[in-house]
């Protein structure tokens, strides 16, 4: 049965843990799902492997991981929130996956979390984990000790975010609201253009680059990715007014535009690219 190691209470998940916000992973998860089994597929993930999952989440990604790694594999959980753990035990029990182990910690605190597992790690995987933490070099060090000579790190995060997330034609209260989301971030220790710094500090600590690539997606009114960033304002909106990063007229401002654009079959959103990173330990 999975299992749960308690560290330490932390603070929570910047975009929230509520229902809300479990609804939008598990979309956002399936949306990007192809994605993320093609960077498994170049990161050699396999039957029998240990994989890492950091910053699981609810563990959209982590099934799929277990199911891929199969029953003689293993598959490491790591979050920050209870009830994201919880989700994953629930589905885990369900589906009957008895591989995964859930760790709840700060993934800053990953080198002390997984003592027992240094040098036992084949792959660790981390999606849209990077551009949230404050000390990411932290997270490469205890990296560079759990995963084997041989094992492979696959990121998927940002660089570029605020300049390319971009609405066609362009609208002043869009641009606004996304310099305000990169503004929130950074002001919790984040970074929207970490995948610029990443590679460098793999290398520094004992990786090498083995593929780097970037997924540039765009959406229209009516199509499926449409609700990706639709679903994201739906959940981060009422933080950034609660935060002071922008007021209630701007809101309503984006939300008249956001509305109208979704009616004008002429209007696209320029997605923030996903670049790819994988890296070897050597």
């Amino acid at each position: 049965m999975p299992t749960s190691t308690p560290t330490r209470a932390t603070p929570e998940y910047v975009l929230g843990t509520g229902a809300d916000e479990m609804a939008r992973l598990g979309l956002q998860h399936r949306l990007w799902s192809a994605a993320a089994h093609n960077l498994w597929e170049r990161a050699r993930v396999q039957p029998g492997l240990t994989v890492l999952d950091l910053g699981c989440g609810p563990g959209h990604a982590t099934l799929d991981l277990a199911q891929i790694v199969g029953p003689t594999g293993r598959v490491i959980a790591v979050d920050e929130s209870a009830s994201f753990l919880k989700q994953l035990h629930d589905q885990a029990v369900s589906r009957k996956h008895h591989n995964i182990e859930r760790v709840l910690c700060d993934v800053h605190d990953l080198a002390s979390a997984l003592d027992d597992d240094a040098g036992m790690i084949d792959v660790a995987y981390a999606r849209w984990v990077f551009c949230f933490l404050s000390r990411p070099e932290d997270v490469v060090k205890a990296l560079a000790r759990l995963v084997k000579p041989g094992g492979r790190v696959a990121v998927q995060d940002y660089f570029n975010y605020e300049r390319c997330l971009t609405l066609a034609p362009r609208r002043e209260a869009f641009s606004k609201v996304i310099n305000a989301v990169g503004a929130s971030w950074r002001a919790r220790g984040g970074d929207t253009d970490i995948m610029g710094r990443l590679p460098g500090m793999f290398i520094k600590h004992g990786f090498r680059v083995e593929d780097l690539q970037v997924v540039q997606r765009l959406a229209r009114p009516g199509d499926m990715m449409w609700h990706w960033p639709n679903s994201f304002w739906q959940t981060f909106l009422p933080r950034l007014v609660e935060t002071g990063f922008i007021t209630p007229e701007d809101r309503a401002a984006f939300e008249r535009t956001w509305d109208e654009a979704g009616r004008d079959p002429g209007a696209f959103v320029q997605l923030p690219p996903v670049f790819e990173l994988i890296v070897e330990r050597v």
